[in-house]
């Protein structure tokens, strides 16, 4: 077990609903940090499932290795999380279909413009979850999947090297309330339609992250509206956990949202809705420690 600061959203910091910039700094509201303990997951991966914590964590080698090519990704890391979802959730149900909508990478160099995230946050809404459903199948079918089980799950996995420098801590959901959660509008940079290297029917956001103007951190001048994530207010019940320098053989499962859910409109009663997650500062880590460098892929998970 370690000591650690966390950075919570300042619910006093703000008087309309708060907003967040997908690409680097910017936001509406301050954070609050807290000091919380965070225990050490190695030697209990089997005690955490996406189930009863919201989160797990497996043993997994990718065949990819550098994550340089956005091709190469597409074509075939994201065939190999696909079928790790289905090895993975038997216990959870039959997995009727995997929809991956998005991956970021996260490089912790001075030039990235997705940098660790160092605030506690979840990735979407239950609105935001529902709305990517209508938006990467058609409507027929989202109608359909959508009056079953379906979740977000994001895939996460260190690249190349030990994620020793800004871990990935999560919290433990059972250990959170309903009004811990905040809903934050998330804005996206507008790509210029105008421009004869964008296409206007493109609705594709993955890998065209650029880094923004450090003038403009506050204001939401070329920037829209194209999401809903959720920021965690402080609470001393909150537990967090990490894997001590985890390994690019080692994938966490994050639950970022589940319509099983407790609390959900088909909510059963002690099934995690979502993780609470962040990069944070382990004191413990060695200075020579290389910057953490980490790749996500979000997922809709279907079931039977």
């Amino acid at each position: 077990m370690t000591t650690a600061t966390f950075n919570y959203i300042d619910t006093s910091s703000y008087t309309t609903k708060p907003w967040n910039k997908v690409d680097g700094p910017g936001t509406s509201f301050t954070q609050l940090p807290r000091t919380r303990h965070v225990s050490n997951l190695r030697g209990h991966f089997s005690d955490y499932t996406t189930e009863n914590a919201g989160f797990a964590v497996l043993v997994s080698p990718a065949s990819e290795k550098s994550f340089t090519d956005d091709n190469a990704i597409r074509r075939g890391y994201y065939a190999e999380v696909e079928t790790l979802l289905r090895e993975n959730l038997k216990s959870v149900g039959n997995v009727k279909k995997v929809v991956i909508f998005d991956h970021t990478i996260r490089r912790s160099v001075k030039d990235s413009p997705r940098q660790p995230v160092l605030q506690v946050h979840v990735d979407q809404t239950p609105a935001a979850a529902e709305a990517r459903v209508r938006r990467h199948l058609d409507a027929e079918e989202a109608e359909v999947l959508l009056q079953g089980r379906y979740q977000i799950i994001n895939v996460w996995r260190p690249i190349s090297h030990s994620a020793s420098d800004f871990p990935l801590g999560v919290i433990d959901w059972r250990s959170t309330q309903p009004e811990d959660f905040i809903a934050v509008d998330l804005l996206y940079p507008r790509r210029d339609n105008h421009s004869p290297e964008v296409d206007d029917e493109d609705d594709d956001d993955r890998g065209k992250e650029k880094l923004p103007d450090k003038e403009s951190h506050s204001s939401t001048v070329g920037y829209e509206v194209k999401g809903e994530t959720m920021s965690v207010a402080a609470s001393e019940r909150h537990r967090f956990y990490y894997v001590k320098d985890m390994q690019p053989e080692e994938v966490m499962l994050l639950k970022c949202f589940d319509s099983w859910g407790e609390g959900m409109r088909n909510g059963r009663k002690g099934v995690a809705v979502r993780t609470p997650h962040t990069a944070f500062v382990d004191p413990d880590t060695s200075m020579k420690s290389k910057g953490r460098e980490s790749i996500e892929v979000r997922c809709l998970v279907f079931y039977e």
